[in-house]
């Protein structure tokens, strides 16, 4: 057998709880398959991830598309005309799309992961443009796959009631969380300068939207005279970047917000273990792994209950 990846999607650093799934996936599908060869399909900005993470695995080829996943309209292109030729010379028996959409022409049967229909739900996280490209890609890749997968019961039932594959086709498999985040895991422990002092509320978000950053912002500032608490907000600017300046600008005691980004796994689970509570207030996840991450080190968990939440929660 030989498995082909797609990770063309791939912006290391860039997008989210996606990468984490893609990398934790491979990396556990390689150790429990070693007579399965698996091929990689790359990007120049993306292979470097895969050959560390995979450094001592025997059973991985790599092929380089030659491009920059960054190069979003480039690599739309490449997925559709370029990587079935190069599926059907690596003789694939089957390709793997763990990132919303894949080939509408492949010589093997495929099977795609949809994390979320967030851009139906709110479509304010993106350019009219974005919304049009990623709805015929997402709808095309589900109808013309073998199989979809999607992470929770909540993104299989979106995908159903869209009508953009049949259910028979859809399973729901649930994500996991990396061990490095359990409170009891004694190898972690790891300083983060940026870090306030203690006692400080968590907030791991980029700033879409929809994730309400803002709100929470808000919300700081109205309990601040009456707690000793510092707010964390962790993640990167998104399209409700705006709103969130907005919030942040009117709040009387700016001083007490930290935000910090680009954090590795051992940074990110110190940061958790720091916090009396973990905050997300969004109105749409296909999943939500902070949330998990949050329980796993020990955390209190404040959200709502929109979209797989509860299901996760």
């Amino acid at each position: 057998m030989r498995i082909g990846i797609n990770t063309l999607f791939l912006v290391p650093g860039d997008v989210g709880g996606t990468e984490i799934y893609l990398r934790e996936n491979l990396k556990e599908m390689v150790n429990l398959e070693p007579e399965t060869d698996f091929v990689v399909f790359t990007t120049r900005d993306n292979e470097a991830v895969f050959r560390t993470d995979l450094l001592s695995a025997g059973n991985v080829a790599y092929v380089q598309l030659s491009f920059r996943a960054k190069n979003r309209p480039i690599r739309i292109l490449a997925e559709q005309i370029v990587l079935p030729l190069y599926v059907r010379k690596s003789t694939i028996d089957v390709l793997w799309s763990p990132g919303y959409t894949a080939p509408l022409h492949c010589p093997c049967p495929q099977v795609v992961t949809i994390h979320d229909l967030q851009y139906k739900n709110h479509p304010d996280d993106l350019s009219l443009l974005e919304r049009k490209t990623l709805d015929f890609l997402v709808s095309s890749a589900c109808r013309t796959c073998e199989g979809v997968i999607t992470v929770s019961e909540f993104s299989r039932q979106e995908v159903i009631r869209y009508d953009f594959a049949p259910k028979e086709n859809i399973t729901a498999v649930l994500e996991g969380v990396d061990p490095t985040f359990a409170s009891s895991n004694p190898g972690t422990v790891h300083r983060v300068e940026q870090l306030p002092p203690e006692p400080y509320i968590l907030c791991v978000a980029h700033t879409y939207p929809h994730k309400n950053v803002h709100v929470l912002v808000e919300a700081f500032g109205k309990i601040a005279d009456r707690v000793p608490h510092h707010l964390v907000l962790v993640g990167t600017a998104r399209r409700g970047e705006g709103r969130v300046r907005k919030s942040l600008a009117a709040l009387h005691c700016q001083d007490r917000v930290h935000r910090l980004s680009s954090l590795g796994f051992a940074e990110l689970a110190a940061v958790y273990r720091g916090a009396d509570v973990f905050v997300l207030p969004s109105e749409y996840e296909g999943f939500g792994l902070p949330i998990l991450e949050a329980m796993l080190a020990g955390i209190p968990v404040i959200t709502t209950n929109k979209a797989s939440l509860p299901e996760v929660g």
